[in-house]
């Protein structure tokens, strides 16, 4: 068990915000507990569930008013509590957010043989088959999650910015994840909003440009100045502008827009590029992601 180190506040902070962490073995929980403690959040790290609501009380009486927990399968014969104390959390009005990591079966295997540590169910068995079941045990608070982060074609780094980005301190506004892919690779799974920018050229048959990347002013250029460009990003702007104070409503501080290309090297990168400069121009907390670049 782990925690943030810092001075209590003085208790007359606003009510204690409470974020679950939780996901597969190997998709990154500790690299986002890690982020969450840079943002200065209090971080308990692998809390037997049935704990979960005396550390909230006792963390709240002494004026930490943002508390992240780790809960998994590491706590394994325990781990059937997990339910019974978000219901008891949700039932007191504290509502505790959850962020889910998950990754491919061949990045977790890819990542355990790094590691060269057993998952926690494993018991001396067949790798796939402990995957599979931390997947049906995890499977309900998956689909009730907040926020589902697919770790399987980032960097650890990457893994941190998207943290950062849904747990900054400006609560009156939505934060935006831009993220550039290509449609041979998947659509991302853990996307709030996908968009297919295949409709533009292809600078990859431009000798000149296929070498280079969105993030060179030639392609950037070439790309923006293609019929129905601008006007792609003037609606995707406003469609964002407009959805901005339902999610806020409901709760909702982050939204992943994925912009597709065919292999996410040119157009998606400069379109998803431009957004985030009109976004931040104006203000507009956004973050850009480019889940490809260099893969092709």
């Amino acid at each position: 068990m782990s925690s943030q180190d810092g001075d209590p506040r003085d208790g007359t902070a606003g009510p204690q915000r409470v974020v679950i962490i939780s996901g597969m073995s190997g998709a990154g929980r500790r690299t986002a507990a890690h982020a969450m403690e840079d943002l200065g959040w209090y971080v308990v790290d692998n809390l037997p569930p049935a704990m979960l609501g005396a550390l909230v009380d006792e963390t709240s009486a002494n004026g930490v008013d943002r508390l992240a927990v780790v809960l998994d399968v590491r706590t394994r014969a325990m781990f059937e509590k997990i339910g019974i104390a978000l219901g008891d959390l949700n039932a007191r009005g504290i509502g505790p957010e959850t962020v889910f990591l998950e990754a491919s079966d061949a990045a977790i295997v890819n990542r355990q043989e790094s590691s060269r540590r057993p998952l926690p169910l494993q018991h001396g068995g067949h790798l796939l088959e402990a995957v599979a079941l931390e997947r049906r045990m995890l499977s309900v608070i998956r689909a009730g999650a907040d926020l589902v982060i697919d770790t399987t074609s980032i960097t650890t780094r990457q893994l941190a910015q998207r943290i950062e980005s849904a747990f900054s301190d400006d609560d009156n506004q939505l934060t935006i994840q831009l993220m550039s892919f290509g449609f041979k690779r998947g659509v991302p799974i853990d996307a709030d909003l996908v968009f297919d920018v295949r409709f533009l050229p292809n600078p990859y048959w431009v000798p000149e440009l296929r070498p280079k990347t969105g993030l060179s002013p030639d392609v950037s250029s070439y790309v923006l100045a293609q019929p129905g460009a601008r006007e792609f990003i003037d609606r995707v702007d406003e469609l964002l502008a407009g959805i901005e104070p339902g999610y806020l409503r409901e709760g909702k501080k982050q939204v992943t827009v994925a912009i597709g290309c065919t292999g996410g090297k040119h157009r998606s990168t400069s379109v998803a590029e431009e957004l985030a400069r009109r976004l931040r121009s104006r203000g507009r907390p956004a973050t850009v992601l480019h889940r490809d670049l260099g893969r092709e």
